[in-house]
């Protein structure tokens, strides 16, 4: 590699989830703070992270193509995140590779990173801004309150791989909070494997902030992340009691009407087969009550069809529970076995066709509830975050959209709109996913 400035470059190739995404800009921060350069080029990068996934056999594929890319273009590469947790995979895989970690292991991969290439100097001043390095667009922002989940789902390996639940102090999350906000975020988004869980691991004990007694629970953290000015959504949120007191707080407009609980099934033999909770029908009269105080409240979930001794029933369920419950947003994956997942056990499993007839038939089957919820948003005025401008107008987001995974709102006559500030629009149709609107 010939070139005449010195400064060490590293460049970064980043998967998985937005928990993942949050480990990279720490990473990122700390690379930056230290004076390495970021390079998107693997050409120029005198190595290369890979911050890895491993929660399914797809992702695994992914992350084992990402190094292998890596390897093959750059040839000095560290690989970290989910997928390090499963070294001997990697290395049988991509025997080349310098080093490996596992999850949330910033410190190990800067240890790594010093060995195969020494940072130029100790800096006397701060080289990063005090909200850090980011890769996400410049006006929203995950916010990682915990690592770790106390659960133990028979399909997922999440706990094998980033630990049991640990919260972070209520202080160091509202720095980072107030930190975002100062940057220009106009949008927090609350991720960790288990949201409603924040604080189980610490007993709920009192914290402080701005020199106020504050318990450490999800409620009280979401009742300061609103007084910030800026939309706040919540991810990941299993539907404990105290989701309850967080209704009020989006009635109110506190935080943002909008709720991503993955329910997974509705067949109480298959939840219970999951170790997931299989009241269906009391979910279902939290959903009418949550609704009656907040009546925009926007509910997101996932599904997963064809897990191991799932009958034609317990589909059909499934589906009622779909019909009654009228989500808004549904996400579905065809099971998909993971080495090390407790289900990999379980008897009578389902044929990969039919898990995958199965993903296609509910999507196609929730297709007609998702487009009623939107249709009652027609005629309204309702405010919108700016994505992009396009040839045909504003892209935009509104509180029922989440960034990846949701619709979008597209303003025809929006081109005169700025990137990362709201707006004001009136919806006037809409289509499976998506609204249509024009600027008031």
């Amino acid at each position: 590699m010939n070139r005449s400035d010195p400064t060490p470059r590293v460049g970064m190739v980043s998967l998985g989830c937005p928990k993942a995404t949050v480990d990279t800009e720490r990473i990122l921060t700390r690379l930056r703070a230290e004076g390495y350069e970021i390079t998107p080029e693997y050409g120029e990068a005198d190595l290369v992270i890979v911050n890895t996934c491993g929660f399914i056999e797809e992702a695994v594929a992914e992350s084992l193509d990402a190094i292998g890319e890596a390897i093959q273009e750059n040839g000095k590469v560290i690989v970290t995140g989910c997928l390090g947790a499963r070294r001997d995979v990697i290395l049988a895989a991509h025997p080349k590779v310098l080093a490996v970690t596992g999850p949330h292991a910033t410190d190990e991969v800067m240890a790594l990173v010093h060995r195969h290439l020494p940072k130029p100097h100790d800096p006397f001043v701060d080289l990063v801004p005090p909200q850090g390095v980011r890769v996400t667009p410049a006006h929203y922002a995950y916010l990682k309150i915990s690592e770790g989940c106390n659960h133990r789902c028979t399909f997922c390996i999440i706990p094998q791989l980033r630990g049991d639940l640990v919260s972070r102090p209520i202080h160091e999350i509202m720095e980072e909070a107030e930190a975002l906000v100062a940057s220009g975020v106009k949008e927090i988004l609350v991720v960790s494997q288990d949201t409603s869980a924040y604080g189980v691991d610490l007993n709920y004990r009192t914290g402080f902030w701005q020199g106020r007694p504050v318990k450490q629970r999800l409620t009280e953290l979401a009742k300061l992340l609103g007084e910030l000015g800026v939309w706040v959504r919540l991810h990941y949120v299993y539907p404990y009691p105290s989701v309850d007191e967080l209704i009020p707080l989006m009635a109110e407009g506190k935080i943002l009407p909008y709720l991503d609980i993955p329910f997974q099934h509705a067949s109480p033999k298959i939840l219970q087969l999951m170790k997931r909770p299989a009241a269906t029908e009391k979910v279902l009269e939290r959903i009418r009550k949550w609704r009656s105080i907040c009546p925009d409240l926007t509910i997101r979930s996932t599904f997963i069809t064809g897990f191991p001794g799932e009958t034609e029933y317990d589909f059909e369920l499934l589906l009622q529970f779909l019909e009654a419950a009228q989500l808004d947003r549904v996400g579905v994956f065809p099971y998909s076995p993971v080495e090390g997942a407790a289900a990999n056990e379980l008897p009578d499993p389902v044929p990969e066709a039919i898990r995958e007839e199965r993903r296609i038939r509910l999507l196609a089957f929730q297709e007609d509830i998702s487009t009623q919820r939107l249709e009652r948003w027609i005629g309204r005025e309702i405010d919108v975050l700016v994505e992009e401008i396009d040839e045909e107008g504003a892209v935009a987001r509104s509180a029922a959209d989440a960034p990846e995974i949701d619709g979008l709102v597209y303003v025809a006559n929006g081109a005169a709109l700025t990137p990362g500030e709201f707006a004001r629009v009136r919806v006037v149709d809409c289509d499976v996913h998506d609204l249509y609107a024009e600027t008031v």
